[in-house]
């Protein structure tokens, strides 16, 4: 696997590896990469069968309230 490197600011990454409770700063980073793209994925799958399931309801327009 490729790998890429970057720079980030020290604080930023000492807190997540506190919040994480990972020593290694690339383990932490790492790992914050990989739940966000988790957390994307279950997002997406979660939109998909949201909006397939209101395009298989049949609705019709509500009435004007008021």
């Amino acid at each position: 696997m490729a790998k890429v490197s970057i720079s980030l600011d020290a604080e930023l990454v000492v807190e997540v590896m506190v919040l994480a409770g990972i020593g290694s700063p690339q383990d932490a980073i790492e790992a914050i990469v990989r739940d966000y793209i988790a957390r994307g994925h279950r997002t997406e799958a979660r939109t998909e069968l949201t909006g397939q399931g209101l395009r298989d309801l049949d609705v019709k327009p509500q009435e004007p309230q008021g």
